[in-house]
């Protein structure tokens, strides 16, 4: 069974609900559309593809998967989706190249035993922010580079409060994926200007006031 995080807005796939080696995933629905975020390894997809069901209205439209960045236990199940939901796939352009030619190291493919078939693009994003209209609503996409060159994070606002669906937040910093520690730390910053009130990580959970996501994204700033 999916996560239910408020009215609109759960986690459909990760630990305990999914495949063990997923990250989080989570589905926003507008109206009779929805935009999913990351796709997890591929490994659990008969039980995402329940979730995002289950999650759906009965008219319902899977518009968009947005990826926050090329790792493989992000978007190893990411065709597999497209395949089922007719959705489009978002990626920063920075990333989608690793994807589109399937590289195993740096989407680190390889650390989870795994090879990653070189992966369509739907939409690359460029620059450093971007804005999505999916139904009754709208997601930003802000550049976020330093945990891999075109990780993205994106932000709504639902019911007054600004949510940021943050994956890997936390990092790894590592030079088989092109990390850059400096732009991590810039990164890093940047989202504690954004002052959020809801953080959706893709390993650590969910962090439910202001005050928690600023602590945890302060923690891993030098």
């Amino acid at each position: 069974m999916s996560k239910r995080i408020r009215e609109n807005l759960w986690q459909v796939a990760g630990s305990g609900l999914t495949d063990p080696a997923d990250a989080a995933a989570y589905l926003i629905r507008f109206g009779d559309k929805a935009a999913l975020i990351d796709a997890g390894c591929g490994q659990g997809h008969l039980l995402l593809r329940k979730h995002i069901t289950d999650c759906l209205r009965p008219s319902g439209q899977l518009e968009y998967l947005l990826l926050t960045h090329c790792h493989f236990d992000h978007t190893g199940g990411a065709e597999a989706v497209r395949k089922e939901f007719g959705c489009r796939i978002v990626a920063h352009e920075l990333d989608a190249v690793y994807l589109e030619s399937g590289d195993n190291e740096v989407t680190a493919a390889s650390w989870y035993g795994a090879r990653l078939k070189p992966l369509t693009i739907d939409i690359k994003l460029q620059g450093e922010e971007s804005t999505l209209a999916i139904g009754t609503g709208r997601l930003t996409a802000i550049h976020w580079p330093g945990h891999s060159p075109g990780s993205v994070v994106y932000t709504t606002y639902l019911d007054g409060q600004l949510v940021l669906f943050g994956q890997d937040v936390h990092g790894p910093i590592h030079p088989a994926l092109l990390s850059d520690e400096r732009q991590y730390q810039d990164s890093l910053k940047k989202l504690l200007v954004l002052g959020a009130d809801l953080l959706l990580e893709g390993h650590y959970g969910i962090f439910w006031t202001k005050e928690e996501v600023r602590e945890f994204i302060q923690s891993f700033i030098n």
